[in-house]
């Protein structure tokens, strides 16, 4: 069934974990995340990025289609939400292709114009009766599944105003993770992260969730993380799944490969969820 981030993210605070939030760019793994939610009962959102566009991935009016009608038919809660839009009319495209949630990411612009995008999404998107999602400081690379950048830390009473002067439903910020493989094992400020959920009034989302340890995911979760991201290391393994075969038709490289994302899925919504 389709719920808007805001509705998902509520029912995650309620039981005080996280919902996992996966990148589903084809149909292999949209199935594998669905497949997942609902064999452990679990929502979960699905998520469409721009940046998978530039990597030759499908094209947001090809996916969304399914990415809703899958949604919609699922026999669990599930958020349909655009991930790092970066201008304003691919986001509102997918505000009309019919997603519950988009995320405007205008973390690498001047502080007054990120503010004043944000606010003027927020204000669209209200028309749909969808969620906003935006951010401050920054992951580094974008999700692009290579690692590199560094995160721009997030300022906790940046992150206040922010949150307060836009009218967001939940924010992204920076506390040691970045997109991508990570080259060396990441150092999250746990501080930062509790001085933030102290300052703000709506869920902290975790961008480059993969390769987290699963001790840090339960620290995060205890300190506000109500939406972790997770794409890279699903995809990596779907992909190391085939690179140990030789197919002769595709179709039983698309099988081993769902199964393959499916166990690492499952170990992720396992964690998020506390169960």
């Amino acid at each position: 069934m389709l719920v808007t981030l805001k509705n998902i993210l509520k029912m995650a605070e309620a039981k005080g974990c996280a919902i996992g939030s996966f990148n589903t760019p084809n149909f292999e793994s949209l199935k594998a995340v669905i497949d997942v939610a609902e064999e452990l009962n679990q929502p979960v959102i699905i998520m469409h990025a721009q940046v998978h566009e530039e990597m030759g991935l499908c094209k947001m009016d090809e996916i969304a289609p399914i990415m809703l009608f899958m949604a919609d038919r699922a026999s669990v809660p599930i958020c349909v939400h655009l991930d790092h839009g970066t201008d304003l009319d691919y986001v509102k495209k997918g505000l009309d292709l019919g997603f519950t949630s988009v995320m405007y990411d205008g973390s690498t612009l001047p502080k007054e114009e990120n503010y004043a995008n944000t606010s003027a999404m927020v204000e669209i998107a209200e028309k749909y009766g969808a969620s906003v999602e935006a951010e401050i400081g920054s992951m580094g690379a974008r999700e692009s599944g290579n690692g590199g950048g560094e995160s721009i830390y997030t300022d906790p009473s940046e992150a206040e105003k922010f949150a307060n002067e836009t009218g967001i439903d939940a924010l992204a910020c920076a506390f040691g993770t970045v997109h991508g493989i990570y080259l060396k094992e990441p150092k999250l400020d746990f501080a930062r992260l509790d001085e933030i959920n102290k300052a703000i009034n709506v869920p902290i989302v975790m961008h480059g969730g993969s390769g987290v340890s699963h001790e840090d995911y339960k620290k995060v979760i205890a300190l506000g993380v109500r939406k972790i991201n997770y794409y890279t290391y699903m995809a990596k393994a779907g992909g190391e799944a085939v690179s140990q075969k030789k197919y002769g038709q595709f179709h039983d490289a698309a099988n081993d490969a769902i199964a393959a994302m499916k166990n690492d899925v499952k170990n992720a919504i396992t964690v998020f969820s506390g169960k």
